[in-house]
C-alpha cells in the first residue's frame, strides 16, 4: 500500500508522470486533476514549508480522500517532481540571449534567485536528483543556449549548469535562515560580541585582521552578485 513517505521512485514511467490529467486505474471518473493537485500541493509548501507536505494535507486541500491521491501521484517523491516542474513553469525562456555567455548566465542565477526567493521551499527540494519534466527541460535548454558560444562541450556545459543551480540554492538557504536570524537581535549581538572577543584573544590574527577590514554592502542583492560574479568570472571555457 503507498505510504505518505519519502522514497526513490523506481520502475516509473517518468514520460507518463507530466500529463494533465490522470485516469486512476479503476473506478469512477476522477474529479480532480494532477494540475490541481500539483497546485496544492506548491500552495501548501509556499505557506507552511515542504515538511507541511504531506499527501493527508494536500488531499484535505483538494478535497479528496487520501487514499484517492495515489491515482495521480503514488508518493511524496513523485509529487516533489511535479512540484517542482510546476513552478519552473515560471521562469522565463524566452528572454533574448547577449552572446557573452558568461552575462547570459549570471542573468539565468538571478532569474533563479528570485524564483527560490518566491518558493523559499525549493533549495531543499532540488537537493536530491530530480526527473526533469518538460518545464525543467524548457529553462534547461535556454541554459543550454546561453553556454553555446563559450565552446564547452556538452558535458561540461552541463556540469556547469549543475554547478550554477547547486550554488544559487545553497546562496538562497543561507539567505534564508540569516535573514530568519535577524528577526533575534539578541542573538545577533551575542553573535558579534563573541567574534570580536575571540578576535582580540591573540590567538586568531588571521580572522582579526579580516573582521578589522572595511565592510563591504550586506544587501542580500548585492552580496549575491558578488559571489556568483567570483564564480561566472571564474569558470574555464577551455
Amino acid at each position: 500500500m503507498p505510504r505518505d513517505a519519502e522514497a526513490v521512485v523506481s520502475g516509473m514511467d517518468f514520460g507518463q508522470l507530466w500529463p494533465g490529467s490522470v485516469q486512476p486505474r479503476r473506478g469512477r471518473k476522477p474529479v480532480h486533476s494532477r494540475e490541481a493537485i500539483t497546485a496544492a500541493a506548491v500552495a501548501l509548501a509556499d505557506a507552511e514549508g515542504l515538511e507541511a507536505v504531506t499527501m493527508r494535507k494536500v488531499a484535505a486541500q483538494v478535497g479528496a480522500g487520501v487514499m484517492s491521491l495515489y491515482s495521480y501521484a503514488p508518493d511524496k517523491e513523485t509529487l516533489l517532481h511535479l512540484m517542482v516542474d510546476r513552478v519552473s513553469g515560471e521562469l522565463p525562456t524566452t528572454t533574448v540571449l547577449t552572446g557573452d555567455w558568461r552575462a547570459d548566465l549570471k542573468a539565468i542565477a538571478h532569474l533563479q534567485r528570485d524564483h527560490m526567493l518566491r518558493h523559499p521551499w525549493l533549495p531543499a527540494a532540488l537537493s536530491t536528483r530530480r526527473v526533469p519534466g518538460p518545464n525543467t527541460l524548457a529553462f534547461l535548454e535556454r541554459a543550454l543556449a546561453a553556454l553555446r558560444p563559450s565552446g564547452l562541450d556538452g558535458a561540461a556545459k552541463m556540469e556547469i549548469f549543475a554547478q550554477l543551480t547547486a550554488f544559487v540554492a545553497g546562496h538562497v538557504a543561507h539567505e534564508i535562515a540569516q535573514a530568519a536570524a535577524a528577526q533575534s537581535p539578541e542573538r545577533a549581538a551575542a553573535e558579534a560580541r563573541y567574534l570580536a572577543a575571540v578576535a582580540a584573544d591573540g590567538c586568531h590574527p588571521e580572522l582579526a585582521e579580516a573582521l578589522s577590514a572595511p565592510g563591504r554592502a550586506l544587501a542580500p542583492e548585492a552580496t549575491f552578485t558578488r559571489f556568483l560574479n567570483r564564480l561566472i568570472d571564474g569558470l574555464d571555457a577551455d
